[in-house]
């Protein structure tokens, strides 16, 4: 003789409210996933070597007149492509790459009194943006 063993029947308007709150539940639960998984898609994670390609950005005269046709510059590695450097901009600063374009900087010979010397070379990458987005290089007060 317990109290919970006998359901009490309940009335047709009753269960039709109940149906109709546990799709509208259903319903809102299935649009956040569809959000999710699309956040999810867009947010991909930075995994360290993305983040070790790019060692820091330009920052000249000429990189900064640059700016104007939505182009930026930054040293790279040298073990580094275009299609990782266009990777790893777009995860580090949200952005869409245009288009890249890569230049080996050779090394140099340099000379101090009798001794012969060498200025090591480098890799960077020019970085075109799509129309209407930028990137902040250089933080504005």
């Amino acid at each position: 003789m317990s109290i919970f063993s006998k359901k009490q029947p309940k009335s047709k308007n009753e269960n039709k409210k109940i149906k109709e709150a546990t799709k509208e539940i259903e319903e809102k639960n299935e649009e956040k996933e569809v959000k999710q998984s699309t956040e999810k898609e867009r947010a991909v994670t930075l995994n360290n070597k993305n983040i070790l390609l790019i060692k820091h950005p330009q920052v000249t005269e000429k990189s900064q007149l640059a700016r104007e046709f939505r182009q930026y510059v930054f040293n790279v590695t040298r073990e580094a492509n275009k299609s990782e450097i266009k990777k790893a901009i777009e995860q580090i600063y949200n952005v869409n790459v245009e288009k890249v374009r890569m230049i080996n900087v050779p090394a140099k010979k340099r000379r101090a009194g009798h001794s012969v010397g060498k200025k090591s070379g480098y890799k960077k990458a020019i970085i075109t943006l799509k129309e209407g987005q930028q990137i902040e290089v250089i933080p504005q007060k």
